[in-house]
């Protein structure tokens, strides 16, 4: 089993059920109809939220153990998540097929982060937008939740590969507080990006 279905192996959601609140303020941009990727979505406390916005959800992890706690979430409030089973170390990112990708505390190496950007770079539709908020490197010395190791935190530069192709709508490097299931509580070091897809590349 691995370290991600161990620690979705659990009735209790780790995470919590409720979205993540940087997604939530965003409602704006989730229109009825379009089609929305979330992405090393866990245990899909947003995928679910999302799909109750009207959107369109293809739900993307590698633990088939919170793939299948983010189905029987959507069944219990009454939506449809498109769940996959995906190494985004590996993935095969389809192109121009998204309004909208969605990344909340999405942690790799460096190597897998840098291809994961190409791919949302590669998937989101001209005019789509990438919505994330991770733990930044100054998260190391507040402890409330994340990755232990630097490698797999963000610093502001690693978002300039979209920098060519996207005009950035909002970006955030500060402290923000978060109460989300068990892993995730209190002040947090975050860096919060919404960018949008240049129309013509």
């Amino acid at each position: 089993m691995s370290t991600w279905d161990k620690r979705f192996n659990t009735d209790e959601y780790v995470y919590g059920e409720a979205p993540n609140a940087f997604v939530k303020q965003q409602a704006h941009l989730f229109k009825r109809g379009m089609r929305v990727l979330a992405i090393a979505e866990g245990e899909g406390r947003n995928a679910v939220w999302l799909a109750e916005q009207g959107v369109n959800v293809d739900m993307w992890d590698y633990s088939q153990v919170g793939l299948d706690k983010a189905n029987r979430l959507a069944e219990r409030r009454g939506v449809t998540l498109h769940t996959r089973f995906v190494d985004l170390a590996e993935a095969d990112w389809p192109i121009d097929t998204y309004d909208a990708i969605v990344c909340i505390y999405g942690h790799f190496p460096d190597n897998v982060k840098k291809s994961v950007l190409e791919g949302v770079k590669r998937a989101l539709k001209p005019g789509g937008y990438f919505v994330t908020e991770v733990y930044s490197e100054a998260q190391l010395d507040y402890g409330t939740g994340g990755p232990k190791q630097k490698e797999l935190l963000y610093a502001p530069a690693d978002f300039s590969t979209l920098t060519d192709s996207f005009k950035t709508i909002h970006f955030f490097d500060g402290t923000v507080e978060r109460y989300e299931g068990a892993l995730h509580n209190g002040e947090s070091a975050v860096l919060q990006y919404i960018g949008q897809k240049a129309s013509t590349l």
